[in-house]
């Protein structure tokens, strides 16, 4: 299975091919819980520090100016260290 994918600081064209800034935003306070992914979710770090661990994998960090896509299928435990403010897309 394919995992965490984490681009750093890519660029503002990639971010206007992919229309993230008219994405829906969600944030989340310092905090720690279990998810799984049903479907695939790219999103966009405005803000945040967080440890995101597979269930059968190594933790990744993943942050402020991170685009990260998530693979479905996933089950992780998030652990977020600073209060998050992210662009996502489901799908």
């Amino acid at each position: 299975m394919s995992q965490i994918n984490v681009i750093r600081k890519p660029s503002e064209e990639e971010l206007k091919r992919l229309g993230v800034r008219d994405w829906p935003i969600w944030t989340k306070e310092v905090s720690e819980f279990p998810w799984h992914y049903a479907d695939p979710e790219t999103c966009f770090f405005l803000e945040g520090d967080v440890l995101v661990t597979p269930d059968d994998g190594e933790p990744v960090e993943v942050g402020k100016g991170d685009l990260v896509s998530f693979p479905k299928g996933l089950s992780c435990t998030w652990k977020v260290r600073k209060d998050v403010k992210k662009h996502y897309r489901f799908g």
